[in-house]
């Protein structure tokens, strides 16, 4: 689990780094190609379930090659309605973050997301990949396409969602249904109360 210690403070550390980050990056200019930033929300079912997870999160990393086909099941049988929202832990998440976004751009459907972040958790195990530049050459050899936007409004999202949530770990999931709200922390944990959905 990756964390960081916010010891209850009205204003916990990670809404404090979630807007100060995810509301302060973007406050230099980009070349914005459209109002609308898109979002990772796939499916159509009653469950709502939201993923929250970080690139440089080894336990998300973890997590992520035994959830996809459970999710890919879940979101087939039009069980569960499903929102991954990025957790801004780590110095260079919100670049990830930002790239994550700019390659749904042209393309927002489930299978292209989970590309993208496969490849942008491996990216984030090279200590090295840090700037744009180096993020954009991998998308290039990968080829994945990506268009530079002000993101800032799904951003705000998932800000919303964070502080309404109260994250303060990843990877966690909530699962909302009949009107009632969980959250799991933890990859076992996860895999189990997805497979119970199933």
């Amino acid at each position: 689990m990756w964390t960081r210690d916010m010891r209850g403070k009205k204003n916990t550390w990670g809404e404090l780094v979630v807007i100060a980050v995810f509301g302060l990056i973007f406050a230099g200019s980009l070349s914005a190609q459209g109002p609308v930033s898109p979002f990772p929300t796939y499916g159509a079912g009653a469950i709502q379930v939201r993923l929250y997870t970080d690139y440089f999160c080894p336990p998300c990393r973890a997590m992520e090659p035994p959830v996809e086909p459970v999710l890919r099941d879940l979101l087939k049988r039009k069980v569960i309605t499903l929102t991954m929202v990025d957790v801004p832990l780590h110095r260079y998440s919100p670049l990830y973050a930002q790239y994550f976004l700019y390659a749904l751009k042209g393309k927002n459907d489930l299978e292209h997301a989970l590309k993208v972040r496969n490849i942008l958790f491996e990216a984030a195990t090279n200590t090295h990949v840090t700037t744009k530049e180096q993020l954009e050459e991998i998308f290039k050899s990968k080829g994945i396409p990506f268009a530079v936007f002000d993101p800032k409004s799904a951003f705000n999202r998932y800000n919303s969602l964070i502080t309404e949530e109260g994250i303060k770990s990843t990877p966690t999931c909530v699962i909302i249904r009949r009107g009632k709200k969980e959250a799991f922390v933890g990859g076992q944990d996860i895999l189990k109360a997805l497979k119970h959905l199933q």
